[in-house]
């Protein structure tokens, strides 16, 4: 693995990013808009069900959009002979997979800041921890999912296929992450399963920010976070290919 290429890739995609207006718009504003979305549901109805909810659902929205768009973007370049032409360099898979990382990553990083900025100063979500910490947490529920998307692309021969990976992969995170029922009260199964699922830590993260000052726990479920990403990083590199058969 070598920085220079990483970063080159990186660089790459960002530019790929910046000529894409309407995808470039879709990932910065539709958590955004879909924050606002939940606050007007919830307008006439006490203030607690918007702050009991959108903590949640803001940890949610920035991982299942950055899924999407990962996984079909790369699957789009390894089925358009770009990702064979790229490792035909002296380039390593997992510099290209870091290299995406970093960038999608940077695009979460401004994402998770609009959307935070919005629910927090705009629409009035209570947060007892720092608003910070808040914005941190939201960029790594970015980057898992960004990393998530990487590693089922490989698995994927059409962009249809890619899309259908989220009710697979997406999906029973968002039952069992504790937003519709909380983790404790879910059946022993369901409960061991929740257990294993990165969403879970990080939506227990952004619970933990609106509710309470002690941020140790926020840090301990962020930790789990990023040892899903690197570990999800690593097996996308062992399975990445270089063209879809």
């Amino acid at each position: 693995m070598s920085p220079s290429i990483t970063l080159a890739v990186a660089g790459r995609v960002l530019i790929q990013l910046r000529r894409d207006h309407r995808t470039l718009v879709m990932l910065l504003l539709l958590p955004t808009l879909l924050m606002a979305l939940l606050w007007w549901m919830f307008k006439d109805s006490p203030v607690i069900a918007f702050n009991r909810i959108g903590p949640g659902l803001l940890a949610i929205f920035p991982f299942f959009i950055m899924f999407l768009v990962t996984s079909v973007t790369t699957l789009r370049e390894r089925s358009g002979g770009t990702l064979e032409r790229l490792l035909a360099m002296p380039m390593g898979k997992l510099d290209f997979l870091l290299g995406y990382a970093i960038a999608f990553g940077l695009t979460a990083a401004v994402q998770s800041a609009l959307a935070v900025a919005v629910s927090v100063g705009l629409l009035g979500m209570d947060v007892v921890g720092p608003v910070w910490l808040l914005t941190v947490v939201a960029v790594a529920d970015a980057v898992l999912g960004t990393a998530l998307g990487l590693f089922v692309s490989a698995f994927a021969r059409t962009e249809f296929q890619a899309v259908q990976f989220m009710p697979a992969v997406v999906v029973p995170q968002i039952l069992l992450c504790g937003l519709l029922v909380p983790r404790d009260r879910l059946p022993d199964v369901l409960g061991a399963i929740s257990d294993v699922l990165p969403l879970s830590y990080a939506v227990d993260a952004m619970t933990t920010l609106t509710t309470s000052t002690d941020t140790g726990e926020v840090w301990r479920n962020l930790g789990i976070v990023a040892v899903f990403v690197v570990a999800v990083l690593a097996a996308g590199a062992a399975t990445l290919r270089r063209r879809t058969a």
